[in-house]
C-alpha cells in the first residue's frame, strides 16, 4: 500500500500553560515556520489542535512538541492524507479549550473516568448492565457511532450535562461507558458523570475513536458508519473488518454519508446530502433557505427569482408524493 504524502495529526492535552495569549503567538509562528495548516486552541487547561502537513513537516512538529517537557507523552493520532486538511493555520487562546457549560468547571488532572485501551473498550461493550454513551454531537452520531451507543439529543457539548440531567434515571446502577473523537471531551464528560454520581462506574475509550481505529486487533469493529471529522475530510473510516452505512440523506432518507452545509449562510446547517439531491433541493435544508436572501447555490448558479420558484414547486410535487 503506497503511503500518502500528508498527513493530519490531532492530539490534545491538559496541562497548565500560565500565559495562553504569549503561547498562541510563539507557536502560530512556529506552525507557518513549519508549514503546517490547522487550528490549534490553548487555554490555561492545555493545547488541543489539529494540523495537517506533509510528512516532514508533520514529523517536524512532533519533535518540536516532544522537545517540551509539557507536551513530551501526547498520544498523537495520525492519518495519512491526499493534501492538507485546513485552508490556514489558525492558533487561538481560550478561556477553555473544552467548554461543557459548566459553573464549576471539570479539571481532568484531578477527576476523569477511567481509561480504557481499545482492547478493553471492545470488551466491555459488549458486557451486561453497560450503557455506551456518546459524548459528540448529534451530527456526529447521525455519520457514525458504536453499537448500541445512546444518541443525546445535542447539537453542542456543552449541551451533554442538562441532557443527562434529563434522563439521570436510565443510567442509575449502569456501568457507563462515554467516548468521543480524541479523548478530550470525554476526559471532562466522564469527570463530570463521577462527580455527579452517575452509574456503578465511568470509564471511558483513551485516545477516542481515532485510536480505536487504528487498534490492530479491535481493527475498529463494532463501529458502524464512518467518523466525523472538523475539517476539510469531513469523515473518515474506522471499520477495517465490515463498513455498514447508517447516515440517511436528509431530503430523500437514501443511505448517505457525505455532509454538506445549507447555501443559506444565515443558516448553515449542516446535511448529509447526497450529490445527485443537491442541485434539485438547492443545498437547503427547507423552502424559507431556498427564499433567503443570501443563498450561495442561488448566487453560484445566477438563479432568478422565477427560477427559485418553480423549483419550489418541483420540489412541493416531489414530497407530496
Amino acid at each position: 500500500m503506497t503511503q500518502k504524502d500528508y498527513r493530519v495529526l490531532l492530539y490534545y492535552k491538559y496541562i497548565t500553560i500560565e500565559d495562553p495569549e504569549a503561547f498562541a503567538e510563539e507557536h502560530l509562528a512556529l506552525c507557518k515556520e513549519i508549514g503546517l495548516l490547522g487550528r490549534i486552541l490553548v487555554g490555561h487547561e492545555g493545547i488541543n489542535g489539529t494540523v495537517s502537513g506533509t510528512i516532514e513537516q508533520t514529523d517536524a512538529y512532533m519533535e518540536q512538541m516532544k522537545a517540551d517537557s509539557r507536551f513530551n507523552d501526547i498520544m498523537w493520532k495520525i492519518d495519512e492524507a491526499e493534501g492538507h486538511a485546513f485552508k490556514k493555520m489558525h492558533v487561538r487562546p481560550r478561556r477553555e479549550i473544552v467548554h461543557l457549560g459548566l459553573e464549576n468547571d471539570i479539571n481532568p488532572l484531578e477527576i476523569t473516568g477511567d481509561y480504557l485501551s481499545p482492547k478493553e473498550f471492545m470488551k466491555r461493550m459488549q458486557e451486561d448492565n453497560t450503557v455506551i454513551i456518546d459524548a459528540r454531537n448529534d451530527y456526529e452520531y447521525d455519520l457514525g457511532h458504536f453499537r448500541g451507543a445512546i444518541r443525546p439529543d445535542i447539537e453542542n457539548f456543552r449541551d451533554l450535562p442538562a441532557w443527562m440531567e434529563e434522563h439521570k434515571d436510565q443510567f442509575t446502577g449502569k456501568k457507563i461507558l462515554t467516548y468521543c473523537t480524541g479523548g478530550i471531551r470525554c476526559e471532562k464528560f466522564s469527570g463530570w458523570l463521577k462527580r455527579e454520581g452517575y452509574g456503578e462506574s465511568v470509564a471511558q475509550l483513551h485516545g477516542g475513536i481515532a485510536t480505536y481505529a487504528k487498534d490492530p486487533e479491535v481493527k475498529g469493529q463494532l463501529w458502524d458508519g464512518q467518523m466525523f471529522v472538523f475539517d476539510r475530510r469531513r469523515s473518515v473510516p474506522i471499520n477495517q473488518v465490515e463498513h455498514v452505512v447508517i447516515g440517511r440523506d436528509f431530503f430523500t432518507g437514501e443511505p448517505s454519508e457525505r455532509y454538506t452545509n445549507c447555501a443559506n449562510p444565515e443558516c448553515h446547517r449542516l446535511m448529509l446530502c447526497e450529490e445527485k439531491h443537491e442541485a434539485f433541493y438547492m443545498r437547503s435544508c427547507s423552502d424559507d433557505c431556498r427564499r433567503a436572501k443570501r443563498n450561495f447555490f442561488v448566487e453560484e448558479n445566477g438563479w432568478t427569482p422565477e427560477q427559485i420558484e418553480e423549483q419550489i414547486a418541483k420540489i412541493a410535487q416531489v414530497q407530496a408524493v
